[in-house]
């Protein structure tokens, strides 16, 4: 007897990807592990601090779930770890719980995620429309922006609040300490990581330039291999270096947090009880909604680029709540799928879970060795990246006129009303009302491709004709079909064909009982004509049928079924 509920199995894509694994994919993965490992490097210390955490914890995250998440995830090139999609996410639970809960809250949403993947929930994540994607992305990239104005001007600011509004506020009162050097820092990062995917590209005018220059100095592929270092190093390396030997007058690392741990984070079990976990259900849905939506999307992309097998999202999930309910047993914060990590990887020539095994062990050996030198990086270069990050991370071409008026009224409504919401309340309230109303909007269009037709009235017999589905939106529509009935001649026999009927629910077949109940007030016959097999099916099934009189609903041998 086959179980009416199957579970997921658990097979990590590391396990298929060993399978035929040789020595040049080895070095494949691990020059693209190396390279994406030193990516990770700013962006995890940069999502901790925005987060209202330190930069270890960010670190951390990135070592420990990055590993997890690759070597039991089911996707074959995903790199995982913190992420700018949980900034202010993160930022307003420990603003509202503190770390504490949230590291509660974490470990709690890793269960769910883990949950969600067992009982193979993966699949119903990407029913969740493109435009309400679009909608909080767009909307987290706009309150990530805001919440970098601070280090950015190098405001003098104890603490920021959680809230769109009281951070604009905030921020408006206390301009009067901005800090020229801190703004410039933040400025050169920012001018430098647009231009410097182009700066060596022999192709731009610009680089051609520079290639003719370094032509008589340097081989040119030194050149070329110069452009691939990841900007974020390159950006945080040279103007730490400037902040340090001019003895800039700006906040870093070390001056806000006193530097970086160099030791492997210890163990520690959150402090917790059953009241505390369910004082945390918001938050914990929260990051696991956030999370598992952030991953699949992510390796939905990673599918696309890499030409790769498909991931498997319900392993995808279980992977995911593995790594967030270790990481805060670190100190860690929640942990996802993280699109630019996992790009870059794809670019490097990563072609199995080993490039991330290899990220994450080349971010540790990183941290270990050069942890001292972290405290002399300014935060203004650190927020010159966050809003790089932020800038490539929104839709922002779907925002504008022309693109708007693409798009039909239901997918502006959502994708706008979505972004600000997110941006005034939270993405919680943007994701569950944008749900409902696409949920509402759908069941309207649905309703829309219902329709009845009458076809002739032959004394003694009506005919209608039933088009699309009928269900619990479209029923009303059958009301016209009771009226004509009641206006027609006693003793009529009413035929419907459902022939172009291809679907009924419940309440579509109580309507066809008022039709029904409608004919006999009026001595009548009622006839329903080649049905297809899912509304006969239920026909049958409700005793519908048998009330019908003899002849009304042909054999169900007619009928295909």
């Amino acid at each position: 007897m086959t179980s009416p509920l199957k579970l997921a199995s658990f097979r990590p894509r590391l396990i298929d990807a060993l399978a035929g694994y040789n020595q040049e994919r080895f070095f494949k993965d691990l020059g693209a592990g190396a390279t994406v490992g030193i990516v990770a490097l700013p962006l995890a210390m940069a999502f901790a601090i925005a987060s209202g955490l330190k930069p270890e914890a960010g670190i951390w995250t990135a070592i420990i779930a990055g590993f997890l998440i690759a070597a039991l995830g089911g996707s074959a090139v995903q790199i995982g770890g913190p992420a700018g999609a949980f900034i202010v996410i993160v930022y307003g639970i420990v603003e509202r719980y503190g770390v504490a809960n949230l590291l509660i809250a974490t470990a709690c949403a890793g269960v769910l995620l883990f949950l969600m993947g067992l009982f193979r929930l993966g699949t119903l994540v990407r029913y969740v429309p493109v435009s309400i994607v679009i909608g909080f992305t767009n909307g987290i990239a706009t309150l990530i922006l805001i919440s970098q104005i601070k280090d950015w001007l190098g405001l003098s600011i104890a603490k920021m609040p959680a809230d769109m509004f009281s951070q604009i506020h905030t921020l408006a009162t206390n301009l009067g300490s901005f800090n020229p050097y801190a703004f410039g820092l933040g400025l050169a990062c920012l001018v430098g990581l647009f231009a410097w995917p182009h700066l060596l590209h022999d192709k731009t005018r610009f680089g051609h330039a520079v290639h003719f220059v370094l032509g008589r100095m340097a081989d040119t592929r030194a050149a070329r291999a110069g452009s691939r270092v990841p900007g974020p190093i390159v950006a945080l390396g040279t103007l730490t270096l400037v902040s340090w030997g001019f003895s800039l007058p700006v906040e870093t690392i070390g001056t806000r947090f006193g530097g970086i741990p160099s030791g492997v984070p210890a163990f520690a079990l959150p402090d917790f009880t059953w009241e505390t976990v369910k004082q945390l259900v918001t938050p914990t849905l929260t990051i696991a909604l956030l999370g598992a939506i952030e991953s699949l999307l992510c390796a939905r992309v990673a599918d696309q680029v890499s030409g790769l097998p498909r991931h498997d999202p319900n392993q995808e999930l279980m992977a995911q709540g593995i790594a967030n309910a270790v990481t805060p047993f670190f100190g860690g914060m929640p942990a996802t799928g993280t699109i630019a990590r996992t790009i870059t990887n794809l670019r490097a020539g990563a072609t199995s879970p080993i490039a991330g095994i290899v990220h994450s062990l080349t971010l540790m050996v990183v941290v270990l060795v050069a942890a001292p030198l972290a405290q002399h990086v300014p935060l203004a270069v650190l927020a010159g990246i966050l809003v790089f990050v932020a800038w490539n991370m929104g839709e922002w071409r779907e925002f504008s006129p022309y693109m708007l008026r693409r798009f039909s009224q239901h997918y502006r409504l959502l994708m706008l009303g979505t972004f600000f919401l997110t941006v005034v309340f939270d993405l919680t309230v943007a994701v569950q009302v944008g749900i409902v109303l696409a949920c509402a909007l759908f069941v309207r269009r649905m309703s829309t491709l219902f329709s009845v037709e009458m076809v002739s009235l032959e004394p003694p017999v009506l005919t209608f004709r039933l088009f699309g589905a009928l269900f619990f939106g479209a029923a009303a529509k059958l009301d016209a079909t009771v009226q004509a009935v009641e206006r027609a001649p006693r003793g009529m026999t009413v035929v419907l064909d459902a022939m172009h009927l291809i679907s009924l629910d419940a309440t579509g077949l109580d309507a066809l009982r008022q039709v029904h109940k409608a004919v006999l007030s009026r001595d009548g016959v009622l006839r329903i004509e080649s049905l297809q097999p899912q509304p006969l099916e239920l026909i049958v099934r409700s005793g519908f049928a048998a009330e019908l009189t003899s002849g009304g609903v042909p054999d169900a041998a007619s009928h295909g079924v």
